[in-house]
């Protein structure tokens, strides 16, 4: 699933403002944490980073005359930057849409050498384009796409999975989770979009993954049409830290 805002990826990777749920900036998790066998930062474009890109941009434009709501540049920086700290081996990520999301964390697989997404979408029509918008960008050989009921798709899958991105309408986000839960690797990272304006339709996943497992709120201030402020829920399957007495 997704949302938009028109932004070049140099303006949006790392400038968002993200605070926690009472407005202070959030401690992040650790690279330990993460599992992350790299760098935090950011990394050199490339030519192949330049030619992703140049598809981003106009599945931006693309998708604003056609009224498709894509995931904004700030949330996609971050989702792309988990990416890159945990090199994951299996991506899953239910919600295709037309591949915009799915773009940049296809994109960081490929800069890592190794990686593969599977992208779930329940709508035909959409993975198709999903699919051209994934060739188009050189990255198709890193994507798999699954069409059907993503809360049945997950069921079929072969673990471990080392990454999850929640965006399929968040009442559907528990059921998805809970297909691919005993499938997760150790230290697996899940992410959960619209964790914000859209937390009233996720109660029972944000319940059970902030009572199980290591999982925190991020804001971002977007300043989009539907929203103004956002939240993703980042969750690492790990069990929850000790309360400070």
């Amino acid at each position: 699933m997704c949302k938009i805002l028109l932004a070049a990826l140099a303006a949006a990777a790392f400038s968002a403002t993200v605070l926690a749920a009472d407005n202070t900036p959030p401690k992040s998790f650790t690279l330990k944490e993460l599992g992350s066998a790299g760098e935090s930062a950011g990394r050199a474009p490339t030519a192949a980073d330049a030619k992703v890109q140049a598809v981003i941009d106009e599945m931006e434009k693309d998708c604003v005359r056609r009224g498709i709501r894509l995931l904004a540049p700030q949330k996609a920086a971050r989702l792309a930057e988990l990416v890159r700290q945990k090199k994951p081996r299996v991506v899953v990520e239910c919600g295709t849409a037309v591949g915009y999301s799915g773009l940049w964390i296809a994109r960081e697989l490929k800069s890592a050498g190794r990686g593969r997404l599977v992208t779930i979408e329940i709508m035909p029509e959409l993975s198709r384009e999903a699919g051209t918008h994934f060739r188009q960008a050189g990255l198709a050989d890193h994507v798999t796409l699954k069409v059907g009921d993503a809360r049945k798709v997950v069921k079929e899958l072969e673990g471990p999975i080392d990454f999850v991105f929640l965006d399929c309408n968040p009442p559907n986000y528990y059921a998805c989770f809970l297909g691919l839960e005993d499938k997760l690797s150790k230290g697996a990272i899940v992410v959960a979009d619209n964790a914000g304006y859209g937390a009233g339709g996720m109660t029972d996943y944000l319940k059970h993954v902030r009572s199980k497992y290591r999982s925190r709120t991020e804001w971002f201030d977007i300043n989009l049409p539907w929203a103004k402020r956002d939240a993703i829920e980042v969750t690492i399957i790990a069990p929850p830290q000790a309360k400070q007495p």
